[in-house]
């Protein structure tokens, strides 16, 4: 079979070699020698068939590879040598494109080659700082200037293509977000944008700001005013107003309900409120008692172990955005337990069941059918586990207290 190259991988390299290349094609067991244009490769490794492995020589410019084997030289495919010099630095875009002529603006400019980066120029002037973030990112700080002015990034390996930056007073001011999104009102809120130094409004749908504080030509921090829903902020200058960006005001939660309703005055009950504006919850409250415990599972759910305590109660929850509604939990001795489900709901005689349920920590009989519990352990007020006595079918399990007796879970024998 005659030798025949299809690609070689990488398909380029730098001059001094030392690199290794992947020759792919046909009949390629029998390799004897491989070259780079006129320089034999004085390693190389014969995959299989279709596959050569080799250490590239020195070289430079672009060269044919080829082989020969036993049935003589192969065709060839082109490998380029790459040169040792740097390319100068090249510059995508800028943003923003525009700024106050008073110098001061931040814009990030996008591209390639930035590292050792010695100077950003915008025309005549060096800029008034930068910063290399990385080899595709350079951050510069305007000089004063006028007009439409080239910016450019110089390294050692010469000065980039140049992009247009324009001075203006006319351009109103751009903004880009806001943080926080969403808050209470009068929280401080940082506002980011272009061209925002010469503010003279901050509004908050219709509402002025509170207060604000102009930081640069791209940050400025507003108190947020009195509000309701989703705003759009917007920033006036002597030159426009600018696009705006939304924000929520945050509302305090609200608690559409509880459940269980009631538990043990010695408290370690588990509730669960349900309702909206949980998340970022700092207090679970039953009266004037702090929860024993709570747990935000997310902005509509909240789990809290009950502290001891008597009679009604207000249970609340709390935020950064306020208190909630109050809804009534109440701590009883009189109310009898309550079951919800057991598990697992079928099994042999003699296997662990755990009940879950309300006002179950004083309980003193667990009942299988008519049969008691071989025996039962209270671990909660809401958990028991109890051993299935013997009994076939379907049963129904319940729960005896000093209040009372629950209702019944269904329980089948396997």
């Amino acid at each position: 079979m005659s030798v025949f190259i299809a690609e070689v991988v990488p398909d380029s390299g730098p001059d001094s070699g030392g690199n290794t290349v992947t020759i792919s094609g046909c009949g390629l067991a029998d390799v004897t020698a491989v070259s780079f244009g006129d320089v034999a490769a004085t390693s190389f490794t014969v995959d299989s068939d279709n596959a050569v492995t080799v250490v590239a020589p020195a070289g430079t410019g672009s060269v044919p590879v080829t082989v020969t084997a036993g049935t003589g030289a192969s065709d060839s495919v082109v490998y380029t040598y790459i040169g040792s010099p740097t390319a100068a630095p090249v510059i995508a875009a800028i943003a923003p494109q525009a700024g106050d002529p008073a110098g001061g603006s931040d814009i990030i400019a996008v591209g390639s080659g930035f590292t050792g980066a010695i100077a950003v120029s915008f025309g005549d002037a060096p800029a008034a700082g930068f910063t290399v973030a990385s080899d595709t990112i350079i951050a510069a700080t305007t000089p004063p200037g006028a007009g439409s002015v080239p910016v450019t990034v110089t390294t050692d390996s010469g000065t980039s293509n140049p992009v247009t930056y324009m001075y203006s007073t006319s351009l109103p001011p751009a903004l880009v977000s806001a943080a926080p999104k969403s808050a209470r009102p009068g929280r401080t809120i940082v506002i980011f944008g272009c061209k925002v130094n010469r503010a003279t409004t901050v509004r908050f749908g219709q509402t002025p700001a509170t207060s604000f504080e102009v930081l640069s030509d791209n940050v400025i921090l507003a108190v947020a005013p009195p509000g309701k829903g989703t705003v759009p902020i917007t920033v006036t200058t002597p030159s426009g107003t600018s696009n705006h960006i939304p924000f929520t005001y945050a509302t305090v939660p609200v608690v559409t309900a509880i459940a269980p309703q009631a538990g043990d005055p010695a408290g370690g009950s588990d509730i669960i409120a349900v309702g909206s504006g949980f998340t970022g919850a700092i207090a679970v409250s039953f009266g004037d008692a702090p929860a024993a415990g709570f747990t935000v599972a997310s902005d509509t759910i909240i789990a809290a172990t009950t502290p001891p305590g008597a009679g009604s109660v207000p249970v609340t929850v709390t935020t950064d955005s306020g208190t909630s509604n109050p809804v009534t939990y109440m701590y009883s001795t009189s109310l009898p337990p309550a079951l919800v489900s057991a598990a697992p709901k079928s099994a042999r005689p003699g296997r662990t069941i755990v009940i879950f349920g309300c006002k179950v920590n004083r309980a003193t009989t667990v009942r299988f059918g008519q049969t008691p519990a071989t025996s039962f352990e209270v671990l909660s007020d809401n958990v028991i586990l109890a051993v299935a006595p013997p009994g076939k079918g379907t049963v129904p399990i319940t729960v005896t207290t000093p209040s009372g007796t629950s209702n019944h879970i269904p329980f089948t024998y396997t």
